[in-house]
Formats: C-alpha cells, structure tokens, sequence
C-alpha cells in the first residue's frame, strides 16, 4: 500500500527527530560540564522542562512541513527549512525558560546548554535528514511502479511520481496491456500495477491483473494511487459513481456535530481576542478611503443556499463599478492597509460572525459568488459538489492550490483539492490545516 509506505516513512522520520533531540540534550550537557557524572545529573534536573520545549519544537516541524514527503526535500530546501524552523524553536525555548518555568518549581536558566543544544540539534537534525531524504530516495530501494494505458492522466502522474522521488517510486509508462502481464512483471521486477481503466466489465483485463497478485504485487486504479501522491481528486477522470462509492456523509455525523461546537468555541474565543483590535482597524479603514467599513457580499454556501459574507473592507468602494470580477494578485484596487490585512488575515475577522451563524466554518472550501458559480458549474466537472460542506476560512485548496481562482485552470486545479478535502475531511485533518494556515498568517505570506 503506497499510503502505508509513507506514513511508515513519516513514522520513521518522526522517531529519528525525537532520538535526536533528546540525545543533542544529553551531548550539550556533556559539553558544558565536561564532566559525565555531573550530565547525567543535569540530565534528570532539565528533562522535564526541555521535553515541554521539545513538543513545542515537533509542533512546529509539523506546520513546517517536515513530515510532509510530498514537498521538497532537496538539501537546500532541507537547510532553509531548518533555519526558518530553528528561529521560531529558539524564542520558543526563550519564551519558556524566561516567562513559563519560572511560574513552577523549577528555577533553571540553562543559557549555555539551550545555545549548545540548539547547535548540536541543529547539525544532527541536518545530517539526520540528508541521510534519510537521500537513503529513500535511492532508486536501488525505489518501488518500480508500471502504469497500464496511456492518457492525460497516466502522463500526469508520471510526471507527479518523477518529481518526487522521496516517495520512492520508480515509473514507466505502458500504453498497451502486455499480452503476458504475468511475465512482464516477473522479467521487469514491478512491485505495483496502475490501471488507467476502469477493469470492470472488461474480463480479461481484469483477469490479467489478478493472475499478478500471487507475486506479491499492489494493483490500483489510477484515480485512487493519484489522489495518494499528490493530495487531490483527478476531476476530469471521475464520474458520478466516483461520489456514490467514496463520500459516506452519514458516517461524518458525528464529526459534523463536534466541528459545529468547536467553530462556535473557536469563534467566540477569536471575537475575545481580536475586540481589542476592531476599533484600531475600522478607523485606520475609514481614515485610508471613503466607504463602508465593513464590506458585505452574497457567497454560496453549503447545499448551495445564498448568505451574506462579512469582511473588513480592504478595496477602494468602487471596486467593482464595472461589474463582478475575480480578485488578482497584486490588485490595483487594493488598499495599502487592506494588503496588511489580506496578508495577516485580519479583514476575515468579521466572518467570526457567519461561522456562529453556521453559515461557514473555520475550514471547508473557500466560498463563492453566485455570479461565478454559474458559468464554474457550466466549464468545471463536479463544481457544485464543493457545496456539500460549510465552506471555511481556511481550507485545502487554499494552501495547496494556486493563490487566486482567477481561470479555469486554476479554479480545475482547487476544485481537485476541494473534493479530496470533502472525501478526507477529519478532525485531525481540519486541525492540519488550521496549524498550517497558521503558518502562512504569521509569516505575512496571505494573499
């Protein structure tokens, strides 16, 4: 199973990071005392007020991406990871020992050995991760993966396999079912068969990838193995029988009533803490240009049912005098404070309100216009379906798919997100892209 594989990998890469931590501590007491006697009761003294820092520090390797394989692992993104990581892990480690320890028992300030254990960390955690990235990336333990049938698809995910050869997969493509498929993988050493179509209804297809199962190989339709490796749904490759076999929507009642209370939770707790802020912003918004404060627009939510969304307005008041359009990167109708608050997300703040409403969530699928949903239904497959969830502030789509739906093509490409979102969609799964999206709020990389 190619997601057994990677998850036994994440496992892997998460275990070695533990290891390491702990031992980097264990090494920075012996450097600063010289003395491994005096460590290893220095060992017992800091182990529980560092093991607190070290949850911090996995958390936040997590947003970071560190047990993601799909994204890059080359060795300087590998490095730019670790520098960016390490910065938010030392005023993490600063803000603990200077502000929450001493609020305990303990009244440790271990400046030399958080800096030495800091470095130590830093250069192991490095090699420990050239290491793995470059051991599974070898094409010697590589899986070797035969697609069978050409097509649009097939390329694509050739294309997909190939550019992440951290997955460990090895892929070729075959246009034709050899006639002896057996043999075939028997000569090439295939460890997984890709089917580009559909083997029901068609028996001797599917007769020749059975007989192969006895060799120990994984057989997969291409719809699903491309979903696995790359986070989306094909769209173009799916039809209404896709919907009747993957989404159960009874079987989610009960994540739905506990996601309802924790938004509502999660709302209240937000208009807590950003009441201090809102009249700062309304009047910044009203000193830069003429207009309401608060900007109100018709989207579509779920089961298709019209509400009115609330923003902080961050566009000049006739933003749209010539009619409805999508909003592009870098939009001249931008204001100068609405590119802070689109990059911080703070114009979102009032849609807290349309979360207690229940006419959104804090993730789902980015809300749309009317307007545009029209002509979407009409050139995009399955466009609708997106409705049969709340939409969110922040979703899938909106961290992996492009930045701004502003083309088919980029409106194809979110809508694949879109439904491997409502198809996957968990508690652990929303609260990944809550911890992520906060990633991108705090670095001002919104848009």
């Amino acid at each position: 199973m190619p997601d057994f594989a990677v998850k036994s990998k994440k496992i892997l890469l998460l275990l070695g990071d533990i290891a390491i931590i702990y031992l980097s501590l264990f090494l920075a007491l012996i450097i600063r005392y010289l003395d491994l006697g005096q460590a290893i009761g220095q060992w017992q003294e800091n182990l529980l007020p560092f093991s607190v820092i070290f949850l911090t520090w996995l958390i936040c390797f997590f947003i970071n991406d560190f047990y993601d394989l799909k994204a890059s692992h080359n060795n300087i993104a590998i490095l730019n990871n670790l520098l960016r990581a390490f910065a938010i892990n030392t005023a993490i480690a600063l803000a603990v020992f200077y502000f929450l320890i001493p609020l305990t028992s303990h009244n440790i300030k271990p400046q030399r050995v958080l800096v030495i254990d800091l470095i130590v960390t830093f250069g192991l955690m490095y090699f420990w991760r050239w290491l793995f990235f470059n051991f599974i990336k070898s094409k010697s333990i590589a899986n070797n993966v035969l697609i069978v049938g050409d097509g649009p698809l097939a390329q694509e995910l050739l294309q997909e396999i190939n550019t992440r050869p951290q997955l460990g997969y090895k892929a070729i493509v075959n246009s034709q079912l050899p006639e002896d498929l057996k043999n075939y993988c028997l000569q090439n050493n295939v460890n997984i068969l890709i089917s580009s179509h559909e083997l029901r209804g068609n028996y001797e297809a599917a007769k020749k990838f059975f007989d192969c199962i006895s060799l120990g190989i994984d057989v997969y339709n291409i719809n699903g193995f491309y979903e696995q490796i790359t986070g989306k749904i094909p769209v173009e490759s799916i039809d209404h029988s896709w919907f009747l076999e993957n989404l159960s929507e009874n079987s989610k009642k009960t994540y739905e009533i506990v996601k309802r209370f924790t938004d509502i939770v999660m709302a209240i707790l937000g208009l807590i803490i950003t009441g201090l802020f809102i009249p700062l912003i309304a009047l910044i918004i009203r000193l830069e240009s003429p207009g309401p404060i608060i900007f109100k627009q018709i989207r579509t939510g779920r089961n298709g049912k019209p509400f009115m969304a609330m923003k902080f307005r961050s566009m000049v008041a006739d933003a749209e005098k010539h009619g409805a359009q999508w909003a592009t990167r870098n939009d001249p109708r931008v204001t100068r404070f609405g590119r802070i608050m689109r990059k911080t997300r703070l114009d979102e703040i009032p849609q807290l309100f349309n979360i207690l409403r229940g006419e959104m969530s804090f993730v789902g699928p980015r809300p749309e216009r009317p307007e545009f949903i029209e002509m979407l239904i009409k050139e995009i497959p399955f466009y609708s379906e997106r409705h049969l969830v709340r939409p969110g502030l922040a979703g899938w789509a909106q961290l992996k798919g492009p930045s701004y739906g502003g083309s088919k093509e980029e409106t194809l490409e979110k809508i694949k997100y879109d439904l491997y979102y409502i198809k996957n969609r968990s508690l652990f799964f929303d609260i990944t892209i809550i911890l992520k999206t906060a990633r991108v709020v705090l670095g001002g990389k919104g848009q």
